[in-house]
């Protein structure tokens, strides 16, 4: 195995890291901007307005794309094991 294909795997497994956690986490970064917006606008300064909101959204966003994320890290995984006489040999 060449160092050349122990970075390549470490790149697609990074990749595919980043998709799913910007999926996860771009949601509630949105909803959380939303709520800031609006606390600065009403002068409300109460934490867990900002904090409810977030989780149920990320909570929401997982739900409704736990499909795809499994789909995801199974085709990876499937990627990854079917290379294996590539990587060793």
């Amino acid at each position: 195995m060449t160092p050349e294909v122990v970075v390549e795997v470490f790149r697609s497994a990074l990749y595919v890291i980043i998709i799913l956690v910007a999926a996860t986490i771009m949601p509630g970064l949105i909803v959380g901007l939303i709520v800031a917006i609006f606390q600065a606008a009403t002068s409300i300064n109460e934490q867990t307005l900002s904090f409810l909101p977030r989780l149920i959204v990320t909570l929401a966003t997982l739900m409704f794309l736990a499909n795809w994320f499994f789909a995801t890290l199974i085709e990876f995984a499937n990627e990854i094991y079917l290379s294996i006489p590539e990587l060793i040999g």
